[in-house]
C-alpha cells in the first residue's frame, strides 16, 4: 500500500526521514530470516523434532524399560528405549544436542549443514557403535546392534535429506554470489 505525501510514497517520506525503517515479517520467512520456506527448512525441522523426541523419550520410564537400571554413561546400563535400543543418560543427551535441528531450520545453510553434517557424524557414530564391543569400556554411549543399524539408516536418510533439499531449491532462489 502507498500513500501520497507531498509528492513522494509514504516509505520514501520514511527512508528520507532519517529514522531506520522496520523490518516487516513476511509471510514467505518470517522466522527464516527473510529466506523463503524451501523444503531443506521442514527437513531439517522435523529431523530435529524427532531427535528431540527420542531424547526426552528416553527420560519416560514405562517408553524406556528398565528405567531404573539406567546408568550416566557405559555398557552397564540396562535401560532400553522401547524395550530394543540401549540408552544412557549420556546417549539421551547426545539424542536431545541433535534436536538443534530446531534452531538449524531458521536458515537454509545452517538447514543444510545439520542434515549432511550430522548425517555423517551420525554415520560415524553408528560405525564406532559397531566395532566396539557391547560390554567394553570404550561403549561408553551404550550401544547394542539394534541402535547401531537405526543409526545407519538414519544417517542415510539425514545425508539424503540434505541432498534432496538442495536438488529442491528452484534456481531462481538461489542467493547472488557476493563480491
Amino acid at each position: 500500500m502507498s500513500y501520497e505525501f507531498q509528492g513522494r510514497t509514504w516509505a520514501r517520506a520514511e527512508a528520507d526521514s532519517g529514522r531506520p525503517r522496520r523490518r516487516r515479517a513476511s509471510p514467505e520467512g518470517g522466522l527464516t530470516g527473510g529466506e523463503p520456506r524451501v523444503p531443506m527448512h521442514a527437513f531439517a525441522a522435523s529431523t530435529g523434532l524427532l531427535f528431540l523426541l527420542v531424547g526426552v523419550a528416553g527420560f519416560v520410564p514405562g517408553i524406556t524399560r528398565h528405567y531404573g537400571d539406567m546408568t550416566f554413561a557405559g555398557p552397564d546400563s540396562g535401560a532400553k528405549l522401547l524395550g530394543l535400543f540401549a540408552v544412557s543418560v549420556l546417549h539421551n543427551i547426545v539424542h536431545l544436542l541433535f534436536g538443534v535441528g530446531l534452531i538449524a531450520a531458521a536458515r537454509y545453510s545452517w538447514s543444510r549443514l545439520y542434515l549432511i553434517g550430522g548425517g555423517i557424524l551420525s554415520l560415524l557414530v553408528a560405525v564406532y557403535g559397531a566395532v566396539v564391543d557391547p560390554q567394553s569400556d570404550a561403549n561408553f554411549l551404550s550401544f547394542n546392534r539394534a541402535d547401531s543399524l537405526l543409526h545407519v539408516v538414519l544417517s542415510l536418510a539425514m545425508i539424503a535429506l540434505g541432498i534432496l533439499g538442495t536438488r529442491l531449491r528452484k534456481p531462481w532462489e538461489v542467493p547472488p554470489p557476493r563480491p
